[in-house]
């Protein structure tokens, strides 16, 4: 892992999560960049493969995480994570636990990562850390919150048009059968979906 490569889209990421008229936090962001390593993942190579623990919590900086989990032999994608996220078999991390699912990347990725230790370090020392992480989850419950109801109250049309219209990133560089897989939809609606709208 390198640790010299240029930080700057790293930092704007975490000034995005913190109070940024406060000069003290600003201050504490260079020693959050400083405690993540590049780790660079080449196509099809997995951040954690399921049922092993999960070694990072990690920032993409370019490149797709895919999250995904096996039913009945079937791969089924749970979450895709873009350029300019985080993301982590977060339960698996913390926890030290075997993760439920696998993380690979669809394309060649550019990580920024952290270990527990100094995650933890970061958490427990940190003030800009505590609150960038603080923020994070508060919106990641909400994302998932919404995701939920919408798998529950929309058709799948609906929800491919609410992604087009919210995450037209994930249509131009995701594969069609992974996004079929994440909204819950089969590869053949999914098509007849996109022929229909398009």
């Amino acid at each position: 892992m390198k640790t010299s490569i240029d930080n700057t889209a790293f930092l704007e990421y975490l000034r995005h999560f913190i109070n940024d008229s406060d000069k003290h936090l600003e201050q504490q962001l260079p020693e959050i960049a400083n405690r993540f390593k590049v780790l660079t993942l080449k196509k099809n190579q997995l951040l954690v493969d399921e049922n092993q623990g999960c070694p990072y919590f990690c920032y993409v900086e370019s490149g797709i995480l895919q999250h995904a989990i096996l039913v009945e032999a079937e791969e089924k994608t749970t979450y895709l994570a873009l350029r300019n996220s985080v993301t982590s078999s977060l339960n698996s991390f913390l926890n030290k636990i075997p993760s439920r699912k696998s993380i690979k990347a669809l394309v060649d990725c550019q990580l920024w990562v952290i270990d527990l230790d100094s995650f933890k370090d970061l958490l427990a020392n940190n003030e800009a850390f505590q609150q960038f992480y603080h923020n994070l989850i508060e919106r990641q419950i909400m994302l998932i919150d919404d995701y939920r109801i919408d798998l529950l109250t929309l058709t799948p049309e609906e929800r491919y048009k609410k992604l087009l219209a919210t995450e037209p990133k994930l249509l131009q560089e995701v594969p069609l059968h992974y996004l079929a897989s994440f909204l819950g939809i089969s590869n053949r609606h999914m098509s007849r979906i996109r022929k229909n709208i398009g």
